[in-house]
This record gives structure tokens, sequence and C-alpha cells, in this order.
């Protein structure tokens, strides 16, 4: 037998079949090279062209938007600001409500009455308006008096022009300057302008305290430092989302430089505050054009926090709170300012160190926009309009309801008439009845005696009856 050659071997490589060295050389150097599906040279040329096409644009949908929302911030332009409430001279407390119920941030004090406030002198008002701590009563074991004063107006929006000529401090302070809606909080939201504890002497911190839904992890434009970007209330123990301002934008050094103004804007695109000292207050403050004061000491934009829906119905309030859940606070209290004993101890037992705790105003103006001038007398007209057609409404009630009345008055008044004159025609046929039955008796009688037997018909209550007597049955 003719032996024959053993068959080639082969062994898988790159998705082919090649031949193993032992097969013929030039065999081998006929086939051509194959290349991997990965590499770019074994495609198709639409699919060299499409592929990084489509990589280019998924990058586009994905980073791009990215970026966008990341750089998205929103246009203050110019708006007309008109006067709308000042705040100021002798009657400046009689636009403020006072606050006498129990501390809600469990303070040690007491929140007196007006009458109570200014015989204490803790509240007087003259060129300007002063709010105080009482530093005269020794061991005040229950808490010390002080104030809270609410404004009986309320805001959805507007430029706040708060002017302060001192601001309050001390250990065992709690001062603020703040915006809420005290029945319906936190949903209504807070805007805290002014509020430090104790010494005050690290800055003023601007907060804001909101629902869900508000979060400052945005761009901004501010002077302030970041000290948080959750303004929700369940977020950090209600830390909300703070600003800090410099040493000087309150207390001690602030007073000493003659106070300062703080301006604080709420509208659609963002809430933003203002710190001027009083040397560099700006020369339209009258007639404000916000556009042109710079960068905010603190900016809170819209961009991921509605701000109409979470502020609404803003009382503006002023108080100075004693130890609470904030002042006493370890952190605050020893740590930060180094302040003795313990806080309500030192409340109680320290009259004379409350003497600079107090509040000086020269005022406080609100202006707003003419466009939301014009929107509220467009909703003012809408509002009168609906009630002229609603007085319309009940007038034409009132009217439908008198004419029904009427008519049924001498509807019931037809029916009476009918049923007396039933009544009286129920009494004649009766009697006619009566009558026609003797009658007939009597006829009766008179046939008996006669001995004869007759037929009756007798008209009965409108019907024919025939009546058989029979005689001698």
């Amino acid at each position: 037998m003719v032996e024959q050659d053993p068959p080639p071997a082969y062994a898988l490589h790159e998705f082919t079949y090649t031949k193993t060295p032992e097969a013929n050389t030039t065999d081998q150097e006929n086939e051509p090279v194959k290349v991997p599906w990965y590499n770019p040279r074994s495609w198709p040329p639409g699919t060299r062209v499409r592929l990084p096409l489509l990589i280019i644009i998924i990058l586009v949908i994905t980073v791009v938007p990215i970026e966008v929302i990341k750089n998205r911030y929103p246009n203050y332009k110019y708006l007309e600001y008109k006067l709308v409430d000042d705040y100021s001279g002798p009657k400046f407390f009689e636009k403020f409500n006072y606050f006498t119920e129990e501390d809600p941030t469990k303070g040690f004090v007491v929140y007196v009455n007006k009458t109570t406030a200014k015989n204490l002198n803790l509240t007087h008002a003259s060129d300007t308006a002063i709010l105080r701590v009482d530093a005269a009563t020794r061991n005040a074991k229950d808490g010390r008096n002080s104030v809270r004063i609410e404004s009986k107006k309320t805001y959805d929006e507007g430029l706040f022009i708060f002017d302060i000529l001192h601001t309050p401090f001390g250990c065992g302070t709690w001062p603020a300057l703040w915006l809420t809606d005290g029945y319906n909080w936190p949903r209504n939201g807070e805007i805290d302008v002014l509020e430090t504890t104790n010494g005050g002497s690290h800055g003023n911190e601007i907060t804001l305290h909101t629902t869900k839904g508000c979060s400052m992890n945005v761009k901004r434009k501010q002077t302030g430092q970041v000290l948080a970007n959750k303004c929700d209330d369940t977020q950090h123990g209600n830390a909300g989302c703070g600003i800090l301002g410099n040493s000087s934008s309150y207390g001690e050094v602030m007073n000493n430089n003659g106070g300062g103004v703080y301006a604080l804007e709420i509208r659609t695109e963002g809430i933003r505050v203002w710190y001027f000292r009083r040397d560099s207050i700006p020369a339209d403050i009258g007639k404000p054009d916000p556009t042109r004061w710079g960068t905010a000491l603190a900016d809170f934009p819209s961009t991921k926090c509605n701000v109409g829906s979470h502020f609404r119905n803003q009382s503006i309030i002023a108080n100075i709170d004693l130890c609470g859940e904030l002042a006493a606070q370890a952190q605050y209290y020893d740590t930060m300012y180094h302040c003795p004993a313990t806080c309500p101890e030192f409340v109680a037992m320290n009259p004379g160190s409350f003497v600079d705790a107090f509040w000086e105003f020269k005022s406080f103006k609100v202006y707003q926009s003419s466009v939301k001038l014009a929107r509220d007398a467009r909703l003012e007209r809408e509002r009168e309009e609906r009630a002229r057609r609603e007085e319309e409404r009940k007038k034409r009630e009132e009217e439908r309801k008198k004419r029904e009345e009427e008519e049924r008055k001498k509807r019931e008044e037809e029916q009476r008439k009918r049923e007396e004159e039933w009544q009286r025609a129920q009494e004649e046929w009766e009697r006619l009845e009566t009558e026609e039955h003797k009658r007939l008796k009597e006829l009766i009688e008179m046939r008996e005696n006669a001995g004869e037997r007759t037929a009756y018909y007798v008209y009965h209550r409108g019907v024919l009856s025939e009546i058989w007597c029979t005689f001698f049955c």
C-alpha cells in the first residue's frame, strides 16, 4: 500500500483556523492575514464613520446637560422698586405684634407683652427704635425678660432695607432679625437676615430654612462663606443652608463702625442679601437698584429652589432669645466664646452683662417692584370684580327667594281659601242633607200610615241612590 501523508494539524487563532508550523509554509504565505474584530481596520467604511459620531453624540448628551445645569444661573434683571411700607419714628412698634408665648426654641427667656415691655423700658421708639433684654432684674430664676416683635403685615416678595445702628451681643444671647410665617413653619419658609450667638464676633450668619426640595449646590455669586447647601429642615438638625459674613458684619465691630444697612431681596429668581457699612451705603438706597450694588454677601438662586413656593406670608421678626437650642450649645457657649458657668445660670444671675444686649433700628423700609404692584393691582381689581359679581349673585338669589316666598304665601292663601270654600260647601251640604233626611222621614211616615209601598230616589252626596221602603213586611 502506498503511504499517505498525515492530515495537516490546525490551531484556533484570532477566530480563524491556521496551519501549525508543520504545515506547508508556501500555503501559509499565500493565505490573507485576519484582523481582530475590535480593530477598526476590519470594520466596513460606513461603520468607521458612524461609530465615532455615535460616541461623540453620547458624550454630548451626557456631559453637556450636566455642565449646563452646573453653570445655570438666574437673570436678576432690573426691577423698578417703589416704597410701600416704612417702619420708623415714634410709631415704629405700632406696626408689630408682641409675641408672648413660650419660646419654641426652649430658651431661658420670658417674652413680655407690649405694656410690660414699655413699663420695663424694654422697647422705646423716637427717632430710632430700641428693643432690649432686661438688664436690671437679679436672680431671674424663671428666665430673663426680653422682647419678640412680629410685623402685622406679611410679604411674599420685595426688597427690605434694614438700617441698623446697634446689634445685641454678649454671653447667653441669641439675637435674630428674620422673616417667617410663624403659623406655617417650615412650610412657608424662614429667612434669617441677621443671626448669631453669644459674643457675635465671628460674623453674621444668613440662613434659609425650608421643607424638602430646596438646595444650594448650584452656581452662586456671593462674597460670604458657604456653611451648608441643604435648606431642608430635616437635614443636619435643621441647620439650614447658611452663609457666614466676616467679623465686621455683626456685633461690637459693626456697632463701633456706626452700624450699617442690610438689604434683603426676595424675588422669583432667588434671594439675595447685601451688607453695607455705614460709610459705604449706596447713594441710591432711597431709590434702590440692586443691579448696581455689586456682588451680594449671600446669594440663594432659584436654580434648585422654587422661591415662590417655599417662601410665603413672611412677617418681619426681631427678637433677643437667651440660651435656647443654639446659644447654649457647648460648641458655641463654651468652645467658641468661652462663656462662664452654664448658660441659664449666667443669664439668671448677671443682669449687668446684658447692657449691650439691645437692637437699635433707624428704620425698616419695604419696597415692591412695579411689576408686583401692577400684578397686585390687577388681582385687586379681579377680587373687587369677583366681589361685585358675588354681591349681585347674592342679591339675585335674595330676590329669587323673596319671589318664591311670595308665591308660596300666595299659593298657601289660595289653598286656604279653597279649603274654606270647601268647608262651607261641606257644611251647606250637610245642612241640606239633614233637612232632606228629615223631610224624607216625614214622608215615609206619612206613607206608612197610608199602607203604601213606595220607591224614593234621594240625591245623596252627589250620588243618585235608590231607597226602597217596604211597608207591612
